[in-house]
């Protein structure tokens, strides 16, 4: 493995430490309005991502197919919707700013259920950035390494705000500021292991790539749509979500166009 591949995959969990490096410098409670604004810039950055380093170069993969190219984007992207509609049934997990656990019940403390609900976010930011990098490794028609480099650099920004939205509830429970920023910094971890998992078995994955593509934009748009979405529109402040969102949607398609 070199290290510009290495790099790419750090890159996003080196983005949810400094975000969870801010419980070091905040109030014990993030203020309403910058949650709101954090959450949205964190949607604009998945959806743009999912458009343009996932979906976009899993057509072009195909090209060659004519009308047929659509297929494996549109087999994978709703994969990815049903996976994640299973982990999220299955899994006992507990969404910031809920009473409410969801999935199974379970004797898991609300810590650990926390914990779980951010895996479930993670696992396909993890799974888009060693997809693109094995994708680039590969020599995949449309994915470039320095592309591979603007999808983990676009996780890595948008997961500065997670990883402050993960550490700073977790401080507000009671929890010092050094355990709530290593809780907060752990709940990225599943990325670059996700990441790896796909580009070691890259050789064996490369005629479905462009299934894996599609995949992994299903995964982030489920999590965009069932969970950051709805929690940013909640009460008061929604304006600045949608404000977030453009933001972060544009910053996220300018840099997979400049650097692409």
């Amino acid at each position: 493995m070199n290290y510009t591949i290495l790099i790419g995959l750090l890159i996003p969990l080196l983005g949810t430490m400094l975000g969870s490096a801010f419980v070091f410098f905040m109030k014990k409670e993030m203020p309403d309005r910058l949650q709101k604004a954090l959450l949205g810039f964190a949607s604009g950055v998945m959806v743009a991502a999912s458009i343009w380093s996932l979906l976009i170069p899993a057509i072009d993969a195909e090209a060659g197919k004519g009308a047929w190219a659509v297929l494996p984007a549109s087999v994978g992207f709703l994969l990815g919707i049903v996976f994640l509609l299973a982990i999220d049934e299955l899994t006992p997990h507990l969404h910031i700013g809920s009473e409410n656990p969801e999935g199974p019940r379970s004797k898991l403390s609300r810590t650990a259920m926390l914990a779980l609900a951010v895996t479930i976010h993670n696992l396909p930011e993890g799974m888009a950035v060693g997809v693109v990098l094995a994708g680039a490794g590969e020599g995949v028609a449309g994915i470039s390494m320095s592309a591979a480099i603007a999808v983990s650099l676009g996780i890595a920004i948008q997961n500065i705000p997670e990883g402050a939205i993960i550490s700073m509830p977790m401080r507000a429970a009671g929890n010092s500021r050094r355990r709530s920023f290593l809780i907060g910094s752990l709940s990225g971890v599943v990325e670059p292991i996700g990441g790896l998992l796909v580009i070691l078995l890259a050789a064996w994955l490369t005629p479905v790539l462009p299934y894996l593509l599609a995949f992994a934009a299903g995964a982030m748009m489920y999590v965009v749509v069932e969970e950051l979405i709805p929690e940013a529109s909640q009460g008061t402040h929604s304006n600045l979500s949608t404000i977030g969102f453009a933001i972060g949607f544009v910053l996220m398609m300018v840099m997979d166009v400049v650097l692409g």
